[in-house]
């Protein structure tokens, strides 16, 4: 008998379709979720309509900075440094709303 609650999984749920709606990878979804593979690939394609990217994610620094400086990332930074400090949030949800 499994005992996860359903208010939880809920809230997974809700956090995965979050992620997907931002444009976050699968690898990120199993990362921050307790869901499985099977269940998140589901999920992203039932909220996308489509099928998630495949490939591995960028390691490079290199890929993340451009000839420009990015000041998005400055900002994005800031208020996720901001948002730990002052709110009692998990992770991932200090980055989603952040990010939004």
């Amino acid at each position: 008998m499994r005992t996860k609650s359903l208010l939880t999984e809920a809230k997974q749920i809700d956090r995965a379709v979050t992620l997907i709606n931002l444009g976050a990878r699968l690898q990120v979804l199993e990362s921050e979720t307790d869901m499985s593979y099977e269940r998140l690939l589901r999920l992203y394609k039932e909220v996308s309509g489509k099928s998630p990217s495949k490939g591995q994610l960028p390691f490079s620094t290199d890929w993340f900075m451009t000839w420009q400086p990015n000041i998005h990332a400055s900002l994005f930074l800031n208020i996720h440094e901001y948002l730990n400090k002052a709110a009692e949030m998990d992770e991932i949800d200090v980055v989603i709303k952040a990010y939004q």
